[in-house]
Order: C-alpha cells, then structure tokens, then sequence
C-alpha cells in the first residue's frame, strides 16, 4: 500500500476561499463560514482504505464535535474519471450509509485541494476562530492493519484546545494516506517527492 504524508501547511495560514457543491446539491463556501467559529476541513474520499479504516469513527466525531460547536466540512477531489468509486453519486451514498452529519463537497477542479496543498485521503486541515490554521496533523496513530485502536486523539485534543480559545501545540504529526488522485498532468509542485512513514 502506498502511502503519502500530509504536506503540513504552515501554522497560521489562513483558511483558503472555497465554492463546491454538496452532496445534496447545495452550494457551501468558504464566504458563508460563521464568524468566530472554528472549522475543520477533511480532504477524503469513498475508496481510499485510510479513509474507510476511520468511517465510523468520523461519524462519531462529527456528532461530537457539531454539537460543541465546530463546523466540520469534507471535501472529495480525485479524478472521477480514473477512480469512479468517488464520483458525487457514489459520494451521497457514502455519506447517507456512514451517516455523516457534515457536508461533502465535491472539488471537480482540484483547485480547493491545491489552495490548501492537501496530499492524501484523510487530510485534516482545522482553523480557529479566526479561521487561521491550528493544527494539520493525523486523526490518530491508527493505520490499517497496524493493530492500533482508532480513537481521534490528536485531532480531538487539538480541537478541543480550540474550542476552549487554547493554543495548539506546534508538534504535530502529519497525516498519512493514500494520494490524492489528481487529473494527468495537474499534479501540483507541492505534490512531488513527498514520502510516508
């Protein structure tokens, strides 16, 4: 299985402007984010085993962490045309069989997955309430196969440390996943020689 890390954009940058629609045919933007509310954005898809391994323990956390007041928002951006599995058909039913809480958008352009340099399935991107990066770093420690629990420790306590107005601790371990699948010949600079545990 092969594996990239999260690109670990700088702390503090802010959160870039996004337009994509959701799986139930609404527009979400960026311009439309609360004031003063923190945001987490995920780069996932339906196929990736990264993803899949944390489904339901993604539904869980979004519960959660909604009701705490944190807008969570996924976004998809491989190529449908060489990975159909992710198509936005394929999307409302991931996101209706998980029973996710939080949008799923679908960036047809990849220009979202480029303007946050996002790399792999799962990719955690979460802003404070200024909307500027806090954290960008792995759910958990768990993998596939690799026997540890999945319980979203990392992303809970930076989450947790946002939502109480707390700083972030600036070690953070990034996340690991497959690539993001990106159309022939728009792989992005950022993207190249970039390497996993």
């Amino acid at each position: 299985m092969v594996m990239t890390a999260s690109t670990m954009l700088p702390l503090g940058s802010d959160i870039p402007e996004f337009s994509l629609l959701n799986v139930d045919g609404k527009q979400v933007s960026s311009a439309d984010l609360p004031a003063g509310q923190p945001v987490l954005v995920m780069f996932i898809c339906n196929h990736c085993p990264f993803v899949i391994h944390l489904d339901q323990a993604l539904a869980q956390f979004g519960k959660e962490y909604q009701e705490k007041g944190l807008t969570v928002i996924a976004i998809s951006s491989n190529d449908v045309s060489t990975h159909p599995a992710d198509s936005p058909e394929k999307m409302a039913e991931m996101a209706k069989s998980s029973g996710w809480t939080f949008p799923y958008l679908y960036d047809e352009t990849q220009d979202t997955a480029k303007a946050f340099r996002a790399a792999c399935t799962p990719d955690f991107f979460l802003f404070d309430q200024n909307h500027k990066l806090a954290y960008r770093g792995q759910f958990d420690a768990s993998r596939p196969g690799n026997g540890i629990a999945v319980t979203g420790e990392d992303l809970k306590s930076a989450c947790d440390a946002v939502l109480a107005g707390q700083p972030v601790p600036e070690s953070q371990k990034p996340s690991i996943g497959c690539n993001i699948k990106w159309k022939q010949g728009q792989e992005p600079d950022y993207f190249t020689g970039i390497s996993a545990e």
